[in-house]
């Protein structure tokens, strides 16, 4: 593996590996020294042109706990401002000694020109490019899962991913998610039934050709008693007003498709609640649902450093003993 851009790149072996490797790192974190030497002396760069909280503090963590040194860039405040370009940036990075470059950006395939275009030589993380991947997400999202539904034996059969045959239902903003997108390719990848859940205004064009089922309809999807639910947040920045002609009102979306106190008791018992985040509480999921047993929201962003230490230390590391 050269490059991390999008779950299409990988095959099941490849993803299984990854999610192994993540179980280890997760192993490591229960030590009184929670830092790995793997990565010592070596530079890791966040370059980050569109804004995130989780993600990033993630993949710092992440390369820290791995003892990387990390070089922190922002749009905001930078040459941007002053027209520099994604190619010149990239390489301003790369020449103060970076070895990799863990990217987000508002554009979708910038990570991919990055890593094709020959501008600089070394590993590329896509960090979430525009609408279009957002693989350590999808992969952390796995991680959680495969945790919660398929414990033991699964994980020791032969090519076992340890979600073959488990149901997830994945609500909401479905056009403007990048996570939706990478979770649908990870999970039937990795032998999972996927259900997207949206009125039709914020289903793409041309998902017929997507290995999963839509409906239109939470509550016949609920009462199949899926696995796991993922609620999408409500991507409004990406609409061009409140709700942008997408739906009818905030109000109409949450009776249609929030998850309310209601919907939260149709769930079976082991079926856990997740996010990417941020949550529009009260719009996308009411409190109840977010603080409920159900919810593995902070779990998910926990499993994320662990995952994100698993495709650093696939990248760079060279397989160094952990």
């Amino acid at each position: 593996m050269r490059h991390l851009l999008a779950v299409g790149d990988l095959s099941r072996s490849e993803a299984t590996s990854l999610l192994d490797t993540a179980e280890h790192m997760a192993a490591t974190q229960g030590r009184t020294i929670k830092k790995l030497p793997v990565l010592r002396g070596r530079i890791v760069a966040t370059a980050f042109f569109e804004d995130s909280t989780r993600t990033r503090l993630s993949f710092e963590a992440a390369a820290k706990r791995l003892s990387a040194d990390v070089i922190s860039f922002s749009a905001g405040g930078s040459s941007l401002s002053k027209g520099e370009s994604l190619k010149d940036t990239a390489q301003t990075i790369v020449s103060m000694g970076a070895e990799a470059l863990i990217v987000r950006h508002r554009a979708s395939g910038a990570p991919q020109r990055l890593a094709h275009c020959g501008w600089v030589d070394v590993p590329i993380l896509n960090a979430g490019d525009g609408t279009h991947q957002h693989p350590t997400q999808a992969l952390l999202d796995a991680f959680t899962l495969r945790r919660h539904l398929h414990r033991g034996a699964d994980l020791a059969a032969p090519e076992s991913s340890g979600l073959d045959g488990a149901h997830v239902a994945i609500v909401g903003d479905v056009l403007h998610s990048r996570v939706a997108r990478s979770n649908v390719g990870l999970l039937a990848l990795l032998g999972a039934r996927v259900t997207l859940v949206a009125p039709p205004t914020l289903l793409p064009v041309g998902m017929e050709a997507w290995p999963c089922d839509v409906s239109y309809t939470l509550d016949d999807v609920l009462a199949r008693r899926p696995d796991a639910v993922m609620m999408l947040r409500v991507q409004r920045e990406r609409m061009s007003s409140a709700g942008g002609g997408f739906f009818p009102s905030p109000e109409e979306y949450s009776r249609q498709f929030g998850l309310n106190a209601e919907r939260l008791a149709a769930l079976g018992r082991g079926a856990i609640l997740m996010h990417p985040g941020p949550m529009n509480r009260g719009l996308e999921v009411c409190a109840d649902a977010a603080d409920s047993a159900h919810s593995v929201v902070t779990e998910q962003v926990a499993n994320g450093v662990s995952v994100r230490m698993a495709a650093l230390y696939l990248l760079l590391a060279h397989g160094q003993e952990i």
